[in-house]
Parts: C-alpha cells; structure tokens; sequence
C-alpha cells in the first residue's frame, strides 16, 4: 500500500459519496482492498474506523448545510442518512455540544469537529525501528481447533486458548499453534467498532489427513508470500507492533497486501502470555 495514495483515494471517495448510503465495505473496494484488511489499515493511519470517519464528516457537512443552506433540519439531516430526527439531533449534539437547531440559531461558522492531518509520530517509528520482517514463501497450513465469536474490545482468545488445551491430548499441543481473525457480517457495516462481532479460530497445525477430533474444526491457510514480524513482549502489548506493522512498515514497504489471512504463530519461544521476553511470529500475506 502507498500511504498518501491509498488513504487520500479512499478520503475523496467518501468526500464524493456523503450524500449517497455508502458503508465501510463500499470504501475499501474503491480502493481495491478487502474490508477484512483496509480497515484495520484505515485505522491505524486515521486513528478511527472507516464507520466513524464516514459519520463524523457527514456531522461536520451537516454543521455547514445548516449555516449555509436554507434546508430544514430534519431534511439535512435525512440527506445525510441519519435515519431519524432524532438520531440526527442526538449524534449532532454530541458531537456540538448543541441541537442542530440551536447551531443554526446561532450562526456558528466554525466547524468544530474538524480532525487534524493523519500522521504517525516519530515516537513509534523509533519505538519499532528494529521490527523488521522477514520475506518468505510459506506452504498451505492445515490447522485443527475451534472457531468462536470475539470483540476487538473484549478479547476471548486467552479464554479460549484454555478451552483448546483441556479437548486436545498433550502430544499434540506441541505442534505450532495458530491464531486467526476472521471478518464477520458486522465487519461490513459503517457502524463497525470495537464492539462489533468477528469470528475468529485458535488451534493447531496438523496433516492434511489427520483425524479430525470431536467438537473441532478445520481451517486452510493459503500457501504463498508473506512478510513474517516477531513480536516480543506481552501479549497486551501486541496492538502497538499492529500499529506499527499497518501503519509505519506497510506504507514504507513497497509491499501490496494480497487478500489471504494474515496470523499469528506460537511456536516454542512463546513461552507465556505476560512474559515480556515472549515472542509471537505474525505473518502477514504480500503479492
């Protein structure tokens, strides 16, 4: 990906669709990437969702439409796709400190919700200077394990970890393990956050042939390209090497990101989840 490139086409693409019913999955195809990746991606530039982007330019739009317009309230925020008067009045307020109404009343010509220039600090880049992949071609993967709903916020994969570990026997909890986010229906909505449902899968790798145990699944990871990163430290501390990975290492990299799962793998040197000298391999898919 090209930072300025990718994010600035994705921008115009909503600047231009602000009065028209797009969503978040409408965005990443006009700049032809996945939901399941460019949101994340989008995030980590703009330091908000897509959905939370595209809301909060149709606020700041309706703030001006109000001041410079002689449309009626309700019809402003109806053109904006707020779905009531009283959605319109109660998101406007939050964000205005003030009703639409009382905004228009006012004459208020300063759009408040204006957010400063995307950019990331000097502070992380220094942080992860070191963090440099390694580029290799991996095999398809078949893995064994169990498949669960999740938030970005609520995080259940320790819970789950646990659950994997007590319905498999102890020989095989020495192959590699693997952890994977997988998009779900609410990935494909502007109202997406870190509260939304996903779909994600922990488990084991295995042969193609192994025999499936009850109560478990399989999932097939692609063979091909990918850029592999090693996270050390906590796993609490994860989000920051993400940051870093979608927001300094890709826009640099020359790198485009193919549309295969990215993952993480746990192989002997993870050695505990609150073990700041832990190591976690992620491998993100590249064309």
């Amino acid at each position: 990906m090209n930072d300025k490139q990718t994010i600035g086409k994705a921008i115009v693409f909503i600047e231009n669709h602000l009065y028209q019913p797009i969503v978040a999955s409408d965005v990443a195809e006009a700049v032809s990437y996945s939901y399941y990746h460019f949101h994340r991606y989008f995030h980590a530039i703009m330091g908000e969702t897509i959905g939370s982007y595209i809301r909060s330019r149709r606020l700041t739009q309706a703030a001006w439409d109000l001041v410079h317009s002689d449309k009626k309230v309700l019809d402003v925020g109806l053109s904006l796709y707020f779905e009531t008067a009283e959605s319109f009045t109660r998101a406007f307020k939050n964000r205005y400190s003030m009703t639409p109404s009382e905004y228009r009343k006012n004459g208020i010509d300063v759009l408040i919700g204006n957010r400063q220039p995307a950019q990331k600090s000097n502070k992380t880049i220094i942080t992860y200077a070191g963090l440099t992949p390694e580029i290799l071609r991996m095999p398809e993967i078949y893995i064994m394990g169990i498949r669960y709903k999740t938030t970005v916020a609520g995080n259940e994969s320790l819970k789950m970890w646990q659950q994997f570990n007590n319905k498999v026997p102890p020989d095989l909890l020495l192959n590699k393990r693997y952890g994977i986010f997988e998009t779900g229906d609410t990935c494909s909505s502007d109202i997406f956050s870190t509260d939304s449902e996903s779909m994600a899968f922990v488990g084991i790798d295995i042969s193609k042939n192994h025999p499936i145990l009850n109560h478990m699944q399989i999932k097939k990871l692609c063979g091909g390209r990918y850029a592999r990163f090693v996270h050390r430290g906590t796993v609490d501390t994860l989000i920051q090497t993400y940051h870093y990975i979608w927001g300094t290492w890709f826009p640099k990299s020359g790198y485009e990101l193919a549309n295969r799962d990215d993952f993480e793998c746990y192989t002997e040197r993870f050695t505990g989840a609150y073990d700041s000298n832990s190591e976690i391999d992620i491998y993100f898919p590249i064309d």
